[in-house]
C-alpha cells in the first residue's frame, strides 16, 4: 500500500472563512524604515541581477520571462541551484522554496539523476526524433505506480496536456462542451485561458483570444456538486458534455481547497452523465505521492494530465495518461488514421526528458522523499501560524502535505461578479502592491517563493533550513505596521 505525503487534510472551511476575513481587513503595509533596509539589500547586494536586468528588458518585457517570477524592485538572476538553495550573479545565497515552480521534490539538481542524464547526453544526445527504451521505462513506471493509467504519452509541458486531454475527451465521447472549476488553471491555450486564477473573471486574462476559442468552456464553482449536476443536465441536450477537468487538490494549486469528499462525487457525476473525468495532476503528482491525489482520495480519473514533476526539472516536461480504451484515440507514426485525435511535438517524449523523469521518480520512491517534503511542509506551516500568532497579523498560512500556501491578501479566494467586479478589481489590484512589497522582503531576507504566495518544500529541507527559515519570516512579521 502506498504512501502519501499529506499527513492530514485540513479544514476547507475554517480556511475559507480566514481568507474571507483576511480580504475584508484593511491592507497591512512593511513599516518604511523596514522598506527601505529591503530596498539598499536590493542596490548594494545585487547589482549585478540589476545590470543584467536592464540589459535584458532592452530585449525580453519586463526584463524576465518566468510569469511568477518576482520582479520588484527588479529581477534577480540566478547562477547555481543546489538541493535545498540557488545563488545568484552576486553570491547571494537563498532558502529555494521555488524549487523550479514545483517540480524538484528531491531539491534542485539531484545528484543521482544528472549522473544518469549525463551518461544518456554522452551516450546519444538530448534527441533523436525516434523511439528510445527511456520513453517505454518511463511509461511502465508510472502505470506501476498509478493504477488509472492503462496508457501513456509524453508531450512538452502542463499545457500542452491539458489541451491534449480535452481534445481526447471530444474525441472519444463526440460531446462538445468543457467544465471546468472556476478559477482553476490549466495553462495558457485558448480554450483553457478562462476563468483562470480568480473565479468569476471569466474572459478577463484572455487577450488576444477571440470569444469563439473559448465559447464552449463552462466553470463551476468549487466544491459546489449541485452545480455540477446542473451544468451536466443543461448541457445534455445541446451538445453534451465532453469531460470535467479538475486539479484534484483545488483550483491554482490547492489555493482554494477541495472538500476530501468532492473528487469521488465528480466522478459518480462523470458516470452518470457519459463525460470523462481529467485530473491535472501538474502540481499534485508525485509531490502528494507516488499515486499523486488520485492515490490520494481513491479517485481512478479517465485521463490524468502531468507536468512538472515528471521529469524531475528537465526540460520538456508534460504528459498524459489514462484508460486504454480513451487514450487509444491518439496514434503516431507514418499511417495514422485520419479520424484519429492529433497531438505532436518534434522534442516531446525525447530521451534527456525521459530518463530524468525514470530516474527522478525511482530516486523519489527509493528515498520517500514526498513525505519528507509533506513533513517540512506540515512543520513550516505549523511555525508560520505561530508567528502570525505571535505578531497578531491577520495572514493566512495552511499546506496540501508539501505544498505550502502562505496568503497575505485574500484576493484569490474572492468569486467576481458583474455587479462587483469594478470594486473587487481595484482592491485586488492594490494588494498586489503589498505582495510585491513582500516579495521583495522575503528575496531580502534570503528566502525564494512561488511569487510571494507559495511555498514548495523538498526532501533537501533539514531542521537547520527550517529553522533559518522562520528566523527571517519573523524578521518580517516584526515588522509589519
Amino acid at each position: 500500500m502506498q504512501s502519501y505525503g499529506v499527513a492530514d487534510w485540513q479544514d476547507t472551511d475554517e480556511i475559507n472563512e480566514k481568507l474571507d476575513d483576511l480580504f475584508s481587513q484593511p491592507v497591512r503595509k512593511l513599516k518604511q524604515s523596514a522598506l527601505d533596509k529591503y530596498y539598499e539589500y536590493y542596490e548594494k547586494k545585487c547589482s549585478k541581477s540589476k545590470e543584467l536586468s536592464t540589459k535584458a528588458k532592452e530585449i525580453i518585457i519586463g526584463g524576465v520571462q518566468h510569469n511568477l517570477a518576482l520582479n520588484y524592485p527588479f529581477p534577480i538572476a540566478v547562477k547555481k541551484a543546489y538541493g535545498a538553495y540557488m545563488w545568484d550573479i552576486d553570491d547571494n545565497r537563498y532558502i529555494d522554496y521555488l524549487q523550479a515552480g514545483g517540480p524538484t521534490i528531491l531539491g534542485s539538481n539531484n545528484d543521482a539523476v544528472r549522473e544518469k542524464v549525463i551518461g544518456l547526453l554522452n551516450e546519444c544526445g538530448p534527441s533523436t526524433g525516434l523511439l528510445h527504451e527511456y520513453e517505454y521505462k518511463l511509461a511502465e513506471l508510472i502505470k506501476r505506480l498509478m493504477p488509472s493509467i492503462e496508457a501513456f504519452r509524453m508531450l512538452g509541458s502542463g499545457t500542452e496536456g491539458c489541451m491534449a486531454a480535452i481534445r481526447i475527451a471530444r474525441g472519444y465521447t463526440k460531446n462538445k462542451y468543457v467544465i471546468k472549476i472556476a478559477g482553476g488553471y490549466h495553462g495558457w491555450s485558448d480554450q483553457l485561458l478562462y476563468d483562470i486564477r480568480e473565479a468569476g473573471t471569466k474572459n478577463a486574462h484572455a487577450a488576444g483570444v477571440p470569444e469563439a476559442c473559448y465559447q464552449d468552456t463552462q466553470a463551476i464553482p468549487v466544491n459546489d456538486v449541485e452545480a455540477a449536476r446542473d451544468q451536466l443536465k443543461k448541457n445534455k441536450d445541446k451538445g453534451g458534455t465532453a469531460c470535467i477537468i479538475v486539479e484534484p487538490i483545488g483550483p491554482e494549486s490547492g489555493t482554494r481547497q477541495v472538500y476530501p469528499e468532492y473528487n469521488s462525487e465528480l466522478r459518480k457525476l462523470c458516470d452518470e452523465f457519459g463525460a470523462l473525468l481529467i485530473f491535472d495532476e501538474v502540481v499534485s503528482g508525485f509531490r502528494m505521492g507516488l499515486g499523486g491525489a488520485q492515490g490520494y482520495f481513491n479517485v481512478k480519473p479517465d485521463i490524468t494530465v502531468f507536468g512538472k514533476a515528471i521529469t524531475g526539472g528537465y526540460p520538456a516536461a508534460g504528459a498524459i495518461g489514462g484508460k486504454k480504451e480513451v487514450m487509444e484515440c491518439l496514434t503516431a507514426g507514418l499511417g495514422k488514421a485520419v479520424n484519429n485525435v492529433m497531438v505532436g511535438g518534434t522534442l516531446t517524449a525525447n530521451p534527456l526528458s525521459c530518463a530524468a523523469g525514470y530516474y527522478s521518480i525511482l530516486e523519489i520512491e527509493k528515498t520517500n522523499a514526498f513525505a519528507k517534503a509533506g513533513e517540512v511542509g506540515d512543520r513550516l506551516t505549523s511555525g508560520l501560524n505561530e508567528l502570525v500568532d505571535q505578531y497578531k497579523l491577520p495572514f493566512v498560512i495552511y499546506n496540501q502535505g508539501s505544498i505550502v500556501h502562505f496568503d497575505v491578501t485574500g484576493r484569490l479566494n474572492i468569486v467576481y461578479t458583474e455587479e462587483n467586479f469594478e470594486k473587487i478589481h481595484k482592491e485586488a489590484q492594490a494588494r498586489l502592491v503589498q505582495l510585491s512589497e513582500i516579495g521583495m522582503a522575503l528575496m531580502a531576507e534570503g528566502i525564494v517563493t512561488i511569487a510571494a504566495q507559495r511555498l514548495y518544500t523538498s526532501m533537501a529541507d533539514g531542521d537547520d533550513i527550517i529553522k533559518s527559515t522562520l528566523d527571517k519570516f519573523e524578521n518580517i512579521f516584526s515588522n509589519f505596521s
